[in-house]
C-alpha cells in the first residue's frame, strides 16, 4: 500500500524544551492511523507540523510526495484538519458557516454548493443547516467541525482528540463516522484514550515524552498468554494440583485461575515461550483430564502501551528527563 504521509526524523524544540524527538512513521493511503500517548507526548505538535501550522526544527514531512515546508498552499488543499478545540463561530448558522469555510478553501459557485450539500449529508446536518451553531449540542458542533474539514474532499483528514468532551452516545457516533471515512480518506487521529484508538485504527504509533516507542498493528495481535479450559476437575484439591502441574511446565511464567463450575475449570497462563502451549496440552491430557479448549489471548492495546511506557518513564526519571537536553 502506498504511503500518503512520510514523517522522517522530525524534531521540534520550543526554546529549550524538546517536544518531538526524531519521530519517523508513514501513513498508508486509505488507512486510519492512530497517534496514542498521554497529554504532553507530542501528538498535537506532530499534527500541527503536518498541517503546516508549525515548522519542524529538524527532519522532514512529505504528504502526497510534497514537502510540507516547501509547498504549504498545496499541502493545505490536501488536508482537512479538526483541532481539539475547534474555533466555530456561534453567531453563524451551520449552513452559513460551511459556506464561509468552503470559500476560504477556494470553493465557489456550484462547487461550493456541492461541497456543503455533500458534507451535510455525510454528517447528517441537513436538518440543522439553518440553526445557529451556539444552539447545537457538543456532539453536533463536532459534526460541524468535521463537515468543514471534508468540504473540499481532502486526501488526509486529521482529527485531534475528536471524542474529547462527548457523551457516550456521541462517542459511538463519532467512532462509526471515523470507520466510514477510512478508505474514502486517509485518517490520522490522536487520542490519549486507548480504547477509542483501538476501536477505529488499523495501526497505532505509541508516543511518550516526544519519542516514538513503537508502531503497532491493532488487528491480528498475538500474545504470550493462553487460556485453557479443562473438564473432570471435580474438587478444589484437584484444581490446585493441576495448577501446580501447569506451573511446573518449562516456559510457563504464571498460572491464574479464571473460572470454575461443574463442567470446566479455566486457567490463564502467561508463557515465556509460545512453544510451551503444546507442553501445557500434553500435561493436561497426561493427567487423564479432557482438554476442552486451548486458545491464545490477544493483548489489549492497553497491555502493550503499559509494557512500552514503563521502562522509558523509569529511564527519564533517572537521567533528568528529556527537557534538559541542549538543543544545540
Amino acid at each position: 500500500m502506498t504511503a500518503l504521509v512520510v514523517v522522517d526524523r522530525v524534531t521540534k524544540w520550543y526554546g529549550a524544551r524538546l517536544a518531538v524527538d526524531e519521530v519517523s512513521f508513514e501513513v498508508r493511503a486509505g488507512e486510519v492511523m492512530g497517534l496514542l500517548g498521554p497529554n504532553g507526548s507530542g501528538k498535537s505538535t506532530i499534527l500541527r507540523m503536518l498541517a503546516g501550522y508549525l515548522r519542524s526544527s529538524a527532519g522532514s514531512i512529505r504528504l502526497d510526495g510534497l514537502d510540507v515546508a516547501a509547498h504549504g498552499a498545496a499541502i493545505r488543499r490536501r488536508i482537512g484538519y479538526v483541532p481539539e478545540d475547534v474555533p466555530l463561530y456561534g453567531q453563524m448558522q451551520v449552513g452559513e458557516f460551511l459556506r464561509f469555510m468552503g470559500a476560504l478553501k477556494g470553493l465557489a459557485g456550484p462547487a461550493l454548493a456541492r461541497g456543503v450539500e455533500r458534507a451535510a449529508e455525510r454528517l447528517s446536518l441537513g436538518h440543522v443547516l439553518r440553526t445557529g451553531i451556539a444552539k447545537l449540542s457538543r456532539g453536533y458542533r463536532q459534526r460541524v467541525a468535521i463537515a468543514q474539514a471534508l468540504l473540499d474532499e481532502p486526501k488526509l483528514l486529521i482529527l485531534d482528540e475528536p471524542t474529547n468532551g462527548l457523551d457516550p452516545a456521541q462517542i459511538i457516533e463519532t467512532r462509526e463516522l471515523m470507520r466510514t471515512l477510512g478508505g474514502e480518506h486517509t485518517v490520522l487521529v490522536t487520542s490519549h484514550i486507548l480504547g477509542e484508538i483501538e476501536k477505529v485504527a488499523h495501526r497505532v504509533a505509541i508516543l511518550l515524552n516526544g519519542r516514538l516507542l513503537a508502531i503497532e498493528p491493532v488487528a491480528g495481535r498475538s500474545s504470550g498468554r493462553i487460556r485453557v479450559d479443562v473438564g473432570g476437575v471435580s474438587t478444589d484439591a484437584a484444581a490446585q494440583a493441576l495448577r501446580k502441574s501447569l506451573e511446573a511446565v518449562p516456559g510457563v511464567a504464571s498460572v491464574l485461575p479464571e473460572a470454575r463450575d461443574a463442567a470446566r475449570t479455566a486457567y490463564v497462563l502467561s508463557l515465556l515461550d509460545p512453544a510451551a502451549a503444546a507442553a501445557v496440552a500434553r500435561t493436561i491430557v497426561g493427567a487423564g483430564l479432557p482438554l476442552l479448549e486451548l486458545r491464545q489471548l490477544a493483548p489489549s492495546l492497553e497491555d502493550r502501551f503499559l509494557e512500552l511506557t514503563r521502562a522509558p518513564r523509569v529511564a527519564a526519571a533517572a537521567d533528568g528527563a528529556v527537557e534538559g537536553r541542549d538543543p544545540r
